[in-house]
């Protein structure tokens, strides 16, 4: 069905909705998503391998839905975008854009934005599933620990803000 629906020029829908997963199913940063290169995927052990702030490598555990949508992107898009860039990043912007072969943290909000109107979301940013990820870990484990290792906080007391009792 692709074929038949009519696109703008340089819509990436498959690439899109791998930038989404990713950021909800690992809880990286938005920079670190921007940043990353294909070989930091590991489709064989489900982790992917980020550069974060301050330079420091972290390893994210990703569900298996979050890499089909980037093994989709990886076999049904990426190549239209290969040629012009010829870019070991991940995420490729589309051909017609400028740029230096890296998709940016401003159109990775972008996207984010219009996922987020189209399903009626408010107030939203690719930093909220950041938070996301922190309160489900929380919620499923009760365990800070597991909420430090999957968000790559250096210090404990960054992860304890998950640990706080709320009415809900």
């Amino acid at each position: 069905r692709d074929k038949e629906r009519p696109t703008r020029k340089g819509y990436r829908p498959y690439r899109n909705r791998a930038i989404v997963y990713l950021l909800i199913e690992t809880g990286m940063r938005r920079q670190a998503s921007a940043n990353l290169n294909i070989e930091e995927i590991d489709f064989e052990k489900a982790n992917v391998k980020a550069e974060e702030k301050g330079g420091v490598r972290h390893t994210y555990q990703i569900s298996r839905e979050g890499l089909e949508a980037i093994r989709d992107y990886l076999e049904r898009e990426r190549h239209k975008d290969k040629e012009k860039w010829n870019s070991p990043a991940l995420f490729l912007p589309a051909a017609s854009a400028r740029g230096n072969g890296q998709l940016g943290v401003q159109p990775i909000n972008n996207i984010w934005k219009e996922i987020c109107e189209t399903a009626g979301v408010k107030d939203k940013t690719p930093h909220s599933a950041r938070h996301a990820m922190g309160k489900h870990i929380m919620e499923k484990t009760g365990n800070i620990a597991a909420v430090q290792r999957q968000l790559g906080h250096r210090n404990a007391a960054y992860s304890m803000q998950y640990a706080r009792i709320t009415a809900d």
